[in-house]
Protein backbone atom coordinates (compact mmCIF):
# COMPACT_ATOMS: atom_id res chain seq x y z
CA UNK A 1 0.00 0.00 0.00
CA UNK A 2 3.29 2.11 0.64
CA UNK A 3 4.24 1.79 -2.66
CA UNK A 4 0.61 2.47 -4.28
CA UNK A 5 0.48 5.95 -2.27
CA UNK A 6 4.18 7.30 -3.15
CA UNK A 7 3.18 6.37 -7.13
CA UNK A 8 0.14 8.07 -7.28
CA UNK A 9 0.00 9.72 -10.10
CA UNK A 10 -3.49 11.73 -11.57
CA UNK A 11 -4.36 10.13 -14.92
CA UNK A 12 -6.43 11.74 -17.32
CA UNK A 13 -6.35 9.48 -20.15
CA UNK A 14 -7.93 6.20 -20.15
CA UNK A 15 -8.63 2.75 -22.27
CA UNK A 16 -12.10 1.72 -23.09
CA UNK A 17 -11.47 -1.43 -20.96
CA UNK A 18 -13.97 -1.49 -18.45
CA UNK A 19 -13.50 -2.07 -14.50
CA UNK A 20 -14.45 -5.55 -13.87
CA UNK A 21 -17.31 -5.85 -11.19
CA UNK A 22 -15.60 -6.93 -8.45
CA UNK A 23 -12.55 -4.86 -8.51
CA UNK A 24 -15.38 -1.81 -8.20
CA UNK A 25 -17.10 -3.56 -5.75
CA UNK A 26 -13.62 -3.19 -3.46
CA UNK A 27 -13.23 0.53 -4.66
CA UNK A 28 -16.55 0.61 -3.35
CA UNK A 29 -16.41 -1.52 -0.06
CA UNK A 30 -12.65 -0.02 0.74
CA UNK A 31 -14.46 3.59 0.64
CA UNK A 32 -17.40 2.74 3.21
CA UNK A 33 -14.98 1.15 5.74
CA UNK A 34 -12.57 5.04 5.51
CA UNK A 35 -13.16 6.69 9.39
CA UNK A 36 -16.14 8.59 9.83
CA UNK A 37 -17.06 11.37 12.36
CA UNK A 38 -19.40 8.80 15.24
CA UNK A 39 -19.70 5.80 13.05
CA UNK A 40 -22.10 7.91 11.15
CA UNK A 41 -21.07 7.75 7.96
CA UNK A 42 -22.75 10.80 6.67
CA UNK A 43 -21.83 10.68 2.96
CA UNK A 44 -23.18 9.24 0.26
CA UNK A 45 -21.61 7.85 -3.79
CA UNK A 46 -23.33 8.29 -6.81
CA UNK A 47 -21.32 5.82 -9.47
CA UNK A 48 -22.60 7.16 -13.01
CA UNK A 49 -21.94 4.97 -16.15
CA UNK A 50 -24.20 6.00 -18.37
CA UNK A 51 -22.84 7.63 -21.36
CA UNK A 52 -25.78 10.62 -21.49
CA UNK A 53 -25.15 11.33 -17.41
CA UNK A 54 -21.52 11.52 -18.05
CA UNK A 55 -22.10 14.00 -20.97
CA UNK A 56 -24.06 15.89 -18.58
CA UNK A 57 -21.70 16.11 -15.98
CA UNK A 58 -18.71 16.48 -18.68
CA UNK A 59 -20.40 20.19 -19.12
CA UNK A 60 -20.60 20.62 -15.55
CA UNK A 61 -16.55 19.89 -14.85
CA UNK A 62 -15.90 22.39 -17.66
CA UNK A 63 -15.48 20.04 -20.84
CA UNK A 64 -13.00 18.06 -19.04
CA UNK A 65 -12.86 14.86 -21.30
CA UNK A 66 -11.53 12.31 -18.62
CA UNK A 67 -15.00 12.53 -17.88
CA UNK A 68 -16.23 10.56 -21.10
CA UNK A 69 -13.71 8.66 -21.61
CA UNK A 70 -13.00 7.13 -17.74
CA UNK A 71 -15.49 4.22 -17.49
CA UNK A 72 -17.08 5.10 -13.99
CA UNK A 73 -17.34 8.52 -12.57
CA UNK A 74 -17.68 8.62 -8.82
CA UNK A 75 -19.50 11.54 -7.54
CA UNK A 76 -18.62 11.52 -3.08
CA UNK A 77 -21.29 13.59 -1.30
CA UNK A 78 -21.93 14.89 2.06
CA UNK A 79 -25.27 13.27 3.29
CA UNK A 80 -27.24 13.94 6.38
CA UNK A 81 -30.03 13.00 4.49
CA UNK A 82 -30.38 9.40 5.28
CA UNK A 83 -29.13 9.94 8.94
CA UNK A 84 -32.01 12.65 9.16
CA UNK A 85 -34.73 10.19 7.88
CA UNK A 86 -33.11 7.39 10.39
CA UNK A 87 -33.11 10.02 13.61
CA UNK A 88 -36.43 10.83 12.49
CA UNK A 89 -38.33 7.50 12.05
CA UNK A 90 -36.63 6.53 15.80
CA UNK A 91 -38.69 9.84 17.48
CA UNK A 92 -35.22 11.31 17.26
CA UNK A 93 -35.21 15.48 16.50
CA UNK A 94 -31.71 15.45 14.25
CA UNK A 95 -29.86 19.26 14.81
CA UNK A 96 -27.79 19.03 11.45
CA UNK A 97 -29.26 21.39 9.32
CA UNK A 98 -25.96 23.42 9.73
CA UNK A 99 -22.32 24.71 8.78
CA UNK A 100 -20.78 22.36 11.13
CA UNK A 101 -22.89 19.23 10.17
CA UNK A 102 -22.01 20.28 6.38
CA UNK A 103 -17.78 20.53 7.47
CA UNK A 104 -18.61 16.93 9.38
CA UNK A 105 -20.23 15.47 6.35
CA UNK A 106 -17.80 16.81 3.71
CA UNK A 107 -14.58 15.38 6.09
CA UNK A 108 -16.46 11.99 5.56
CA UNK A 109 -16.87 11.82 1.90
CA UNK A 110 -13.60 12.81 1.44
CA UNK A 111 -12.13 9.91 3.81
CA UNK A 112 -14.00 8.03 1.60
CA UNK A 113 -13.01 8.85 -1.34
CA UNK A 114 -9.22 8.39 -0.76
CA UNK A 115 -10.01 4.65 0.23
CA UNK A 116 -11.78 4.64 -2.96
CA UNK A 117 -8.62 6.01 -4.63
CA UNK A 118 -6.04 4.06 -2.82
CA UNK A 119 -7.92 0.98 -3.52
CA UNK A 120 -8.53 1.54 -7.38
CA UNK A 121 -4.73 2.15 -7.85
CA UNK A 122 -3.84 -0.93 -6.35
CA UNK A 123 -5.67 -2.36 -8.24
CA UNK A 124 -3.41 -1.28 -11.31
CA UNK A 125 -6.72 1.56 -12.01
CA UNK A 126 -6.01 5.67 -12.61
CA UNK A 127 -7.73 7.58 -10.84
CA UNK A 128 -7.96 11.53 -11.08
CA UNK A 129 -9.99 14.05 -8.56
CA UNK A 130 -12.17 16.90 -10.00
CA UNK A 131 -11.94 19.89 -8.30
CA UNK A 132 -14.50 21.04 -10.84
CA UNK A 133 -16.96 19.56 -8.20
CA UNK A 134 -17.33 21.97 -5.63
CA UNK A 135 -17.29 25.19 -8.74
CA UNK A 136 -20.79 23.61 -10.50
CA UNK A 137 -22.37 21.99 -7.82
CA UNK A 138 -25.27 23.26 -8.31
CA UNK A 139 -25.72 21.99 -11.75
CA UNK A 140 -24.38 18.45 -10.53
CA UNK A 141 -27.06 18.46 -7.98
CA UNK A 142 -29.46 18.45 -10.88
CA UNK A 143 -27.94 16.04 -12.79
CA UNK A 144 -28.19 13.54 -10.29
CA UNK A 145 -31.31 14.17 -8.73
CA UNK A 146 -29.46 15.09 -5.20
CA UNK A 147 -32.14 15.91 -2.24
CA UNK A 148 -31.78 18.19 0.28
CA UNK A 149 -29.12 17.97 2.73
CA UNK A 150 -27.39 15.65 -0.20
CA UNK A 151 -23.92 18.20 -1.43
CA UNK A 152 -21.55 16.84 -3.99
CA UNK A 153 -18.19 18.00 -2.74
CA UNK A 154 -15.20 15.73 -4.82
CA UNK A 155 -15.57 13.59 -7.92
CA UNK A 156 -13.40 11.01 -8.92
CA UNK A 157 -13.14 9.61 -12.16
CA UNK A 158 -11.46 5.71 -12.49
CA UNK A 159 -10.13 3.55 -15.24
CA UNK A 160 -7.32 1.89 -16.92
CA UNK A 161 -4.71 4.37 -17.75
CA UNK A 162 -3.62 5.21 -21.47
CA UNK A 163 -0.89 7.30 -20.27
CA UNK A 164 2.04 7.21 -17.60
CA UNK A 165 2.75 10.88 -16.84
CA UNK A 166 5.39 11.40 -14.68
CA UNK A 167 5.24 11.86 -10.96
CA UNK A 168 4.16 15.27 -10.14
CA UNK A 169 6.63 17.15 -7.77
CA UNK A 170 6.18 17.71 -4.31
CA UNK A 171 7.28 20.45 -1.65
CA UNK A 172 10.30 18.67 0.72
CA UNK A 173 8.15 16.77 3.72
CA UNK A 174 10.26 19.45 6.09
CA UNK A 175 8.03 22.04 4.48
CA UNK A 176 4.66 20.37 5.73
CA UNK A 177 5.70 18.98 9.33
CA UNK A 178 5.65 20.86 12.15
CA UNK A 179 6.57 19.14 15.61
CA UNK A 180 4.75 19.75 19.14
CA UNK A 181 3.65 23.27 17.70
CA UNK A 182 3.17 25.31 14.28
CA UNK A 183 6.18 26.50 13.23
CA UNK A 184 5.86 30.01 10.77
CA UNK A 185 7.87 30.75 7.64
CA UNK A 186 10.11 33.29 7.30
CA UNK A 187 11.78 34.32 3.92
CA UNK A 188 14.36 31.89 3.88
CA UNK A 189 12.10 29.20 4.55
CA UNK A 190 10.21 29.67 2.05
CA UNK A 191 12.97 30.35 -0.64
CA UNK A 192 14.18 26.66 0.69
CA UNK A 193 11.33 25.14 0.23
CA UNK A 194 9.72 26.43 -2.73
CA UNK A 195 13.22 26.27 -4.63
CA UNK A 196 13.00 22.81 -6.52
CA UNK A 197 9.38 23.31 -7.83
CA UNK A 198 10.58 27.09 -8.98
CA UNK A 199 13.68 25.78 -11.29
CA UNK A 200 11.74 23.33 -12.81
CA UNK A 201 11.91 23.20 -16.56
CA UNK A 202 8.04 22.57 -16.72
CA UNK A 203 8.10 26.15 -14.35
CA UNK A 204 10.51 27.82 -17.07
CA UNK A 205 8.02 26.57 -19.68
CA UNK A 206 4.84 27.75 -17.87
CA UNK A 207 6.34 30.93 -17.35
CA UNK A 208 7.20 31.83 -20.68
CA UNK A 209 4.05 30.68 -22.21
CA UNK A 210 2.41 33.18 -19.41
CA UNK A 211 4.81 35.69 -19.79
CA UNK A 212 5.17 36.19 -16.14
CA UNK A 213 7.66 36.31 -13.55
CA UNK A 214 7.18 33.80 -10.68
CA UNK A 215 5.06 30.91 -10.51
CA UNK A 216 3.15 32.27 -7.57
CA UNK A 217 1.82 34.81 -10.58
CA UNK A 218 0.62 32.16 -12.64
CA UNK A 219 -1.74 30.47 -9.57
CA UNK A 220 -2.74 34.03 -8.39
CA UNK A 221 -3.57 35.44 -12.04
CA UNK A 222 -4.22 32.14 -14.09
CA UNK A 223 -5.17 28.88 -12.30
CA UNK A 224 -6.73 30.49 -8.73
CA UNK A 225 -7.80 33.95 -9.02
CA UNK A 226 -9.24 36.32 -6.40
CA UNK A 227 -11.98 36.66 -8.31
CA UNK A 228 -12.99 33.80 -9.25
CA UNK A 229 -12.68 32.03 -5.87
CA UNK A 230 -15.18 35.24 -4.70
CA UNK A 231 -17.61 33.66 -7.87
CA UNK A 232 -17.38 30.40 -6.82
CA UNK A 233 -17.62 30.47 -2.96
CA UNK A 234 -20.98 32.56 -3.29
CA UNK A 235 -22.07 29.99 -5.40
CA UNK A 236 -21.57 26.85 -3.21
CA UNK A 237 -22.87 29.02 -0.32
CA UNK A 238 -25.87 29.32 -2.23
CA UNK A 239 -25.73 25.57 -2.61
CA UNK A 240 -25.62 25.09 0.99
CA UNK A 241 -28.35 27.23 1.98
CA UNK A 242 -30.60 25.53 -0.89
CA UNK A 243 -29.65 22.01 0.02
CA UNK A 244 -30.90 23.05 4.22
CA UNK A 245 -27.05 23.24 5.82
CA UNK A 246 -27.31 27.26 6.40
CA UNK A 247 -30.58 26.82 8.37
CA UNK A 248 -29.18 27.51 11.75
CA UNK A 249 -26.23 29.52 11.08
CA UNK A 250 -26.53 33.42 11.58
Amino acid sequence: MLKTILNHRSIRKYSEKEIPRNILTDMLEAATRASTTGNMQVYSIIVTHDKNIKEKLWESHFRQNMVKQAPVVLTFCADFNRFNKWCEFRSADPGYDNFLSFVTAAIDALLAAQNCALAAESHGLGICYLGTTTYNADKIIEILDLPDMVVPVTTLVAGYPAETPELTDRLPVDAIIHYDKYRNYDRASIDKFYAEKENLPLTARLLEENQLATLAQIFTQKRYTKRDNITFSKKYLDVLKTQGYMNNSD
